[in-house]
């Protein structure tokens, strides 16, 4: 299959180049894979760097480098690259969506290959994602729901237990399997699909543009798979800090409330979306009461209830 690439990069240069050289077998070996490779506004040296990167290794065969100067986030930014794909002379059977804070093991894009090729209702495959150490990664997910909000803010093994079948990422199988979404760190999605329901959602500066897309793709009828030979290492967290290890460092940003706001509001209506808000400001409130009680840390990001509770739609209101 024609395969294109997109890659963004947000002043992460040094991890795009290890994303890209783990490419490069992939490229010497399928004259039809390319790389649309965008810098996102970073602001910085990027540009240079990864435009001499690209030279010094004669990448230029196969990758074309877009800077942006606007930051326009990382659905945006992946949206230029996947209308430049689109647009190119070969249009791609299909368009890879790969962080840059990843480097794909040999052999990492043809399982997702297969697996889109095994069923034309198939519309995205996403990859078993791991740490460097090879400790798996949440990656194969459920959407996002009322009961969900409830069990990951209360962090209490027996709701977990009681809701296990509504924990948004649950350990992912070790077989191939179909999910509601997969993470957006590596995911092919095939062309028919953008045909269908059009690009990413840019209206979600980061975080929660894949679950949507995935609802969407859904709602028209493909099926996301999660296919667990194709394995690519993720490095959590790199461009942002709102996930990794770093998360509890750092107050988390206005954006991913947004997005979150506005999956729910999109998704379940003004209702639905009070009753999640609420969900989570009471599971939340009950667990850091029971860490008070157990003299246990709270291991959250500075601030994060009363950022909830002031982005909430209890005090936010439901525009968009």
């Amino acid at each position: 299959m024609n395969v294109a690439t997109i890659i963004v990069n947000y002043r992460t240069a040094g991890l795009t180049i290890d994303c890209l050289k783990s490419l490069a077998p992939i490229a010497r070996d399928n004259p039809a894979f390319s790389v649309e490779l965008i810098d996102g506004g970073s602001g910085d040296d990027s540009p240079e760097v990864l435009s001499r990167a690209i030279t010094e290794n004669q990448w230029n065969h196969w990758i074309r480098f877009t800077p942006v100067k606007e930051n326009k986030g990382f659905a945006g930014a992946n949206n230029v690259g996947i209308r430049l794909a689109l647009a190119s002379q070969t249009r791609p059977d299909a368009v890879w969506l790969l962080n840059p804070d990843t480097v794909v093991h040999e052999g990492g894009l043809q399982p997702l290959l297969d697996r889109l090729n095994s069923s034309p209702q198939i519309g995205i495959v996403g990859s078993r994602l791991e740490f460097a150490d090879g400790e798996l990664q949440p990656s194969a997910c459920r959407f996002p729901s009322i009961r969900s909000e409830f069990v990951d803010a209360m962090r209490f093994w027996i709701v977990s237990r009681l809701f296990s079948r509504h924990e948004i990422a649950p350990t992912p199988p070790e077989h191939a399997i179909a999910i509601d979404w997969v993470v957006g760190a590596s995911f092919l999605v095939r062309t028919e699909v953008f045909e269908q329901i059009g690009l990413l959602d840019d209206a979600y500066f980061m975080y929660y543009e894949e679950v949507d897309f995935c609802h969407r793709a859904s709602a028209a009828g493909f099926q996301t798979w999660y296919e667990p030979k194709s394995r690519v290492i993720h490095f959590v967290g790199q461009s942002s800090g709102v996930t990794g290890a770093q998360a509890v460092l750092k107050q988390r940003p206005r954006y991913w409330f947004d997005s979150r706001r506005r999956y729910f509001l999109t998704k379940h209506g003004v209702l639905r979306t009070a009753l999640a808000d609420l969900a989570w400001l009471t599971g939340r409130a009950t667990w850091k009461l029971r860490a008070l009680i157990q003299q246990k840390p709270v291991e959250d990001p500075p601030k994060l209830w009363r950022d909830f509770f002031f982005n909430s739609v209890f005090v936010r209101g439901t525009s968009l």
